[in-house]
């Protein structure tokens, strides 16, 4: 915007824009299949937030993190008609860290994406090099991934609050779980004590910052000492 470059979310601007020759044009997040017509008209190029042919899809953020992937990246694709599957012009990795959530990573990725984009339009990388075999599908993120399941490993719980709006319930309400880690208890699964620690299938993790239903985000401590709960209880249940 700053350099007058036209931005649009429309591709009826596309086709009936008034283009000049050898443009390009440059997506991102778009979340929809761009059909061949637009393709043939503009030429697109992709900022993807995956390593291709991993996670093509809505969601490669988020099921990086889910899954307890140790790096993602940005691919800088030329786009086809097929979700995800054009040829790579180039690669950045990024790192996925222990404390690494949705935001923090998207905003990691978003800063090498436009990096690598500058490159490519300024004519770095000009091969295209097909994608491999063996592709993984980040579909949507959908209502049951957000819900803790407190049976699952210490590790998979912490992945899932990190990644996603994660939520329990506690007193049939509903609670927002924003961070946690791991802690020392022999707490059952779900079983929630005094001291903030809540039980899984292999271990425990301390709440640290939740969001009671209808309330502002807060230390789970301060959130524990005016619940008036009985405790031990138990979540989710």
């Amino acid at each position: 915007m700053e350099l007058g470059l036209r931005v649009t979310d429309s591709l009826d601007d596309l086709m009936t824009a008034d283009l000049p020759a050898g443009c390009t044009g440059v997506v991102v997040a778009y979340g929809r299949i761009i059909p061949a017509a637009v393709l043939g008209r503009v030429p697109m190029l992709n900022v993807h937030f995956s390593l291709l042919p991993r996670w093509r899809g809505a969601a490669p953020v988020e099921r990086a993190i889910l899954e307890g992937d140790g790096e993602t990246g940005v691919c800088i694709m030329e786009m086809e008609e097929g979700l995800d599957t054009g040829p790579v012009r180039a690669t950045g990795r990024v790192a996925i860290h222990g404390t690494s959530t949705t935001e923090s990573l998207t905003h990691e990725l978003a800063f090498t994406g436009g990096a690598l984009m500058c490159e490519v339009l300024a004519g770095a990388h000009p091969v295209a090099v097909p994608q491999a075999e063996g592709h993984t599908y980040a579909r949507k993120i959908g209502p049951a991934d957000l819900v803790i399941d407190w049976n699952e490993p210490a590790d998979v719980t912490l992945r899932r609050v990190r990644a996603v709006s994660a939520h329990t319930t506690v007193a049939g309400r509903r609670l927002r779980v924003i961070a946690a880690e791991r802690a020392e208890g022999a707490n059952a699964p779900g079983e929630l004590t005094d001291n903030a620690v809540v039980g899984t299938g292999d271990g425990c993790v301390r709440l640290v910052t939740v969001q009671p239903e209808a309330r502002a985000a807060m230390r789970a401590a301060d959130w524990l000492r005016g619940a008036n709960l009985a405790l031990p209880c138990v979540l989710g249940g």
